[in-house]
């Protein structure tokens, strides 16, 4: 007979936007005259640029001719993209990351739960608290993570730290060794930064400490500040110690196309080991890559017709990052991020839990939010909102919250 992967049965309740998608479907069931407002989930709203539909739209065209089908792509990607991310994401910026360092894929989130599948069982993994659910999740499936109390909603071989307001929501090195340290920069949930100098002081610590960083950028194109890197191999030696996971979700709107890639740069080798040859293995045993016209679409991205569309576009959510936080502030909460990412952070009124602060928004104002708790336990008595929302209904939102 055959068993199952006891891992999945560790797992406390479902995926947080599942739990959420619930609650407000229960709602509008029972509402439906009231609209709601999504400021929850991080989707964006506006449509795909011009320019990378014209060029989607010209793909589609070549696959209704012989002589430009194309079937299966190549392992790692298109080449035309892979010249793409390199010469515009690295190069541009001084990073010395070559082709066959990039590895296409349908999405930062595939890639942010497949990764682990590279590392030991034994190796202990250190994570943000609050952390985007994916990075814990994906290695307790993989048996990595122990034991779960509830009770302080921890993992007994997790090592958590801690990004509270006494820090900054900045994570401090961890007094247990890790083994594979998880950054995600800007932040998701919290939507705070570190300086260049601070991310170097990162990458010296794993490389004396023999550890892996996997290292999130998916929001690198909502960076305000000058002195915030937006990528870490920005930092001295960081390819022997990083891995850069990318999306192309956030900066052109791909949430319902999928596409992003993760670099592992060939001087990343454990043991003599090369990361970059088991992740090309990896890759090609169980991956048949993103559609060709949609690796185009990725492509036009870097266009100077797409870079100028889409620098509109994060300009129109960072705007309402700043109508969120100002409308917000003056109202009376105290409040984070919003200045280098398309999150705002703020902490729930009074004693209210997370999850309290959630019903009271959804009942009483019709806003849909997402509760600090469900990215881990230093995220109770905070509250995430998303800047991805219409303008128009941004300011609605916080009119609504405003008056409450």
């Amino acid at each position: 007979m055959y068993t199952i992967n006891e891992n999945y049965q560790k797992l406390p309740g479902s995926y947080l936007f599942s739990t959420i998608a619930k609650k407000v479907a229960a709602y509008t069931e029972s509402n439906p005259q009231k609209p709601l407002i999504r400021l929850g989930i991080g989707d964006v709203t506006l449509p795909i640029a011009p320019a990378v539909i014209q060029a989607m739209h010209k793909a589609v065209d070549e696959m209704a001719e012989a002589s430009t089908f194309r079937g299966y792509a190549p392992d790692l990607g298109y080449a035309f993209l892979r010249a793409a991310i390199v010469e515009n994401d690295y190069k541009q910026r001084g990073c010395q990351i070559s082709e066959d360092e990039i590895f296409v894929s349908d999405g930062a989130k595939s890639d942010s739960g497949n990764i682990q599948e590279l590392f030991s069982q034994d190796c202990r993994i250190a994570v943000t608290d609050p952390v985007y659910p994916v990075y814990v999740d994906s290695n307790v499936m993989a048996g990595r993570c122990g034991v779960y109390d509830s009770a302080s909603q921890t993992w007994s071989k997790v090592i958590y730290m801690p990004c509270t307001r006494e820090n900054g929501f900045v994570p401090e090195f961890p007094k247990e060794t890790p083994d594979i340290i998880y950054l995600c920069i800007p932040n998701n949930p919290t939507g705070t930064t570190i300086p260049k100098t601070k991310l170097q002081k990162w990458v010296d610590y794993a490389n004396a400490k023999g550890a892996v960083i996997i290292y999130d950028a998916a929001y690198e194109a909502y960076i305000t500040q000058e002195d915030v890197a937006h990528s870490i191999y920005e930092c001295k030696d960081a390819d022997s110690c990083a891995i850069e996971i990318r999306s192309f979700s956030k900066n052109a709107g791909f949430t319902g196309v999928r596409l992003g890639f993760t670099v592992v740069p060939k001087a990343l080798k454990c043991g003599g080991v090369s990361l970059n040859a088991m992740w090309t293995r990896r890759h090609g045993t169980k991956y048949n890559g993103a559609p060709y016209m949609i690796q185009r679409a990725g492509e036009a991205v870097y266009s100077k017709e797409g870079k100028a569309q889409l620098k509109e576009q994060v300009g129109y959510y960072m705007k309402n990052a700043s109508v969120i936080k100002e409308g917000l502030t003056k109202a009376g909460y105290e409040v984070y991020g919003g200045v280098n990412a398309p999150y705002i952070w703020l902490k729930t009124p009074g004693s209210m839990s997370s999850w309290e602060f959630f019903d009271y928004l959804l009942e009483q104002a019709n806003v849909v939010g997402t509760p600090g708790s469900g990215f881990g336990p230093s995220g109770e008595g905070y509250f995430r909102l998303t800047a991805f929302g219409s303008y128009e209904s941004t300011v609605e939102a916080l009119g609504r919250i405003e008056v409450l």
